[in-house]
């Protein structure tokens, strides 16, 4: 299972972009093979919040639209996985909060590989970045 980061629906439905190309690719390849896809609802907020700041509302439907298109699941965020977000924070491992809370959710499923192009992720022990 692979959860999605916000960037690569926002790659998708924006404007042109260095990771556009291969986000479309990336995702191409994990759905060809088969490959279970979830994201959580942090991605959401983060498509809400990046489009709401700057000023480009219309692009909220097509980039939710993307998301849910392709994983199967939205995973909630609870305060079992704010605690753990919180622990990743202190860890010294230099990530955001966001990215601590994707990567709490991964936690508390067993989901140990992201699709992001956000490097942060490579600094937490047992995380594996598809990028």
């Amino acid at each position: 299972m692979i959860l999605v980061d916000s960037n690569v629906p926002m790659y998708l439905v924006g404007a042109e972009h260095p990771h556009k190309a291969s986000a479309q690719r990336l995702l191409d390849d994990l759905i060809m093979h088969e490959e279970p896809l979830v994201t959580d609802v942090e991605v959401l907020q983060e498509i809400l919040h990046r489009y709401t700041a700057i000023e480009r509302v219309d692009a909220i439907q097509p980039a939710f639209d993307a998301v849910l298109m392709i994983v199967e699941e939205v995973l909630p965020i609870g305060l079992e996985e704010a605690e753990e977000a919180k622990r990743v924070v202190m860890g010294g491992y230099g990530v955001s909060a966001r990215d601590a809370i994707h990567i709490a959710a991964m936690r508390s499923r067993g989901i140990d590989r992201i699709l992001s192009f956000d490097r942060g992720f490579d600094r937490v022990p047992g995380i594996d970045r598809i990028s």
